[in-house]
């Protein structure tokens, strides 16, 4: 069941469009906000609120790779592998950050404190390499800024 919180900003993404399923996306982004990933559960009561099947929602959900189908840390890390990013210095970043926080790709810390995970491009080849953490960008990255930036999360 959606909460109170989530069917209100759900409503509201709704009286803009021309049909409920439209409100697809953004239903998805709601409930990930509140819940900080979207459940089985999180999808069939999207479903039932946008008047769609469950597959329906899951194929959305499952298509766009920022919508987390299981849960995630508190952080996310989005490291940019990108052509700039790799040859400015990506490979010895993403070395340092996994054996540091000793995980991979698509793992959590196992304090739930961050999640890695790869991203195309951030568009900012020109301040490479780059990564976002939540929503947050970071740029020009080193190993020692990288080590900073990460001690600012909890």
């Amino acid at each position: 069941m959606l909460t109170e919180k989530e069917r209100i900003k759900l409503d509201e993404e709704i009286s803009h469009l021309p049909y409920p399923s439209a409100a697809c996306i953004e239903a998805l982004k709601i409930v990930q906000d509140e819940r900080g990933w979207v459940s089985d559960q999180g999808v069939t009561d999207i479903a039932e609120h946008l008047q769609m099947s469950a597959e329906q929602v899951d194929s959305v959900a499952t298509f766009y790779n920022l919508i987390f189908r299981k849960p995630v840390g508190r952080h996310v890390v989005l490291m940019c592998d990108s052509i700039s990013c790799w040859v400015l210095g990506y490979e010895e970043l993403i070395k340092h950050f996994k054996h540091k926080l000793n995980i991979t790709w698509g793992e959590t810390t196992s304090d739930d404190r961050f999640t890695l995970l790869p991203i195309p491009c951030l568009g900012t080849c020109d301040r490479a390499p780059a990564m976002i953490i939540d929503d947050e960008l970071h740029r020009d990255l080193t190993i020692e800024k990288l080590d900073e930036i990460l001690s600012t999360y909890e």
